[in-house]
């Protein structure tokens, strides 16, 4: 059988022994990095100044003064200052397996070394086949039909591509239905339909947006009822001018608050009553619950036409059924993403399809029981600084102070600095939300970081 020079390249015993090496010296490295450190005081000064100057090359500070110094150890990050933290907001999810893992290093060192370091348009790699395949047997697992799978660099791209698919399926419509408070991101196209009116200042008007009200959990039959029929109303009032819903079946941006399985499910049901499409955005969501994807822990399955993922996942795609294919020209990328990227994902992919992360007794669902438990003690502990927790699976807030947003965005300072990074969402009350990296976490990093939280509050 014929075989290719690639093979012979990356089977030579050369390039194996070197990947083993960097590797080893990967291993070696980051044992030394297991718990929170402070910054060295020699680092100081130079690292604040690195700090400012990326503020001002950027237009603006960053959330943190973070800058890290390229190595970390499962949850902890090592920065340019010397200090270790744990990292509990993982880039906003991109972190799923935690930092310098050694399988994903070495896939990134792999595919580095590949010819064809980004894909796109014109040119591609057997790995983003065989990542593309992967995730729509995931997608598919319980019974949606989704046939097709795009690749791009960003989730913000993702869902641009998940409404343009839309709109063109559903032209001449040009209305977009969504909840209250969703995110759906920052490009012209999705500012739209987050609904923040600060994120979409001086940005001209794309097509109109019609919210929904969301879930209540404390009044769940009400809030149904009442979704209900603003969705109706807005049907009747636009007869045959709504393209699509955006679902986001669990509000992340906004605080994590949590959906239902009837709400969802009864307001997509008008949806294709309606001939709406079902769009739903697992960007945050994917590989966060008990399974999957959020719409198969809730059993939409069968209600899904187009639905986005990305962060877990490296590269970001958008999956759709075949009544959604788009006519040639409309989906089209010079820069599908990198090379790396799409690798990695492929073996997160592989970790999901083989692994113990989902179920009742699956990892996400062991450690959300151990985080809600241990920030329960400090809820009853202390109940006038802390309250939750609150949301699904891996992705859990507490408020705390009330809510106030300047105090909260203090705490989480103040928790960054005390070693533990997490982050702000919501607003009246805001939230302090956490990402566990959940490839890697272990009990004693969960009791560690609540003892980090609880010394935290009492400052």
């Amino acid at each position: 059988m014929a075989t290719l020079i690639a093979d012979e390249f990356f089977n030579d015993p050369d390039v194996v022994k070197a990947k083993d090496l960097l590797i080893n010296a990967l291993i070696k490295h980051q044992s030394n990095i297991t718990k929170v450190q402070p910054p060295k005081s020699s680092l100081v000064c130079d690292y604040d100044k690195l700090v400012q100057e990326l503020a001002v090359i950027r237009g603006g500070k960053l959330f943190f003064p973070y800058i890290g110094s390229g190595i970390g150890n499962g949850p902890f990050v090592e920065l340019a200052d010397g200090s270790v933290k744990y990292d509990f907001i993982n880039g906003i999810g991109v972190y799923h397996f935690g930092h310098s893992h050694p399988d994903l290093t070495r896939t990134a060192i792999e595919a580095a070394l590949s010819d064809t370091v980004m894909q796109g348009h014109l040119q591609q790699t057997i790995q983003g086949l065989n990542f593309s395949k992967k995730l729509l047997t995931l997608a598919n697992a319980k019974g949606a039909n989704l046939e097709h799978c795009f690749l791009t660099s960003t989730g913000a791209m993702a869902g641009e591509n998940a409404l343009k698919v839309a709109f063109q399926s559903k032209f001449p419509a040009t209305r977009v239905l969504a909840f209250k408070h969703c995110f759906a991101g920052r490009t012209i196209f999705l500012s739209q339909v987050t609904d923040k009116a600060d994120f979409r200042s001086g940005i001209p008007l794309t097509f109109p947006v019609d919210y929904v009200p969301f879930f209540d959990p404390k009044n769940p039959t009400q809030s149904i009822k009442e979704a209900k029929a603003v969705l109706r109303e807005y049907i009747d009032r636009y007869p045959s001018q709504h393209v699509a819903m955006f679902f986001e079946l669990i509000l992340g941006e906004y605080g994590y608050y949590r959906g239902s399985a009837e709400f969802h499910s009864e307001l997509m049901e008008i949806c294709k009553e309606s001939n709406i499409a079902v769009l739903v955005d697992e960007v945050q969501t994917f590989g966060r619950t008990e399974e999957p994807f959020a719409f198969q822990y809730y059993g939409l399955d069968r209600y899904i036409d187009v639905v986005w993922v990305g962060k877990v996942t490296q590269v970001c795609a958008t999956l759709f059924s075949k009544d959604f294919n788009p006519k040639p020209g409309l989906l089209s990328q010079t820069f599908t993403s990198s090379t790396t990227a799409i690798a990695v994902g492929e073996v997160i992919l592989d970790s999901f399809l083989n692994g113990k992360f989902f179920g009742p007794k699956g990892k996400i669902a062991k450690f959300h029981k151990i985080f809600v438990g241990e920030l329960k003690k400090l809820c009853e502990k202390h109940p006038k600084l802390i309250r939750g927790p609150f949301g699904e699976g891996i992705m859990i807030g507490i408020t705390v102070f009330d809510g106030n947003a300047e105090k909260t965005k203090a705490f989480i300072l103040k928790l960054f600095e005390n070693g533990v990074i997490s982050h702000i969402a919501g607003k009246n009350p805001a939230r302090v939300r956490f990402l566990i990296p959940i490839g890697v976490i272990e009990n004693k990093h969960i009791i560690e970081v609540c003892k980090i939280i609880e010394k935290t509050l009492l400052l």
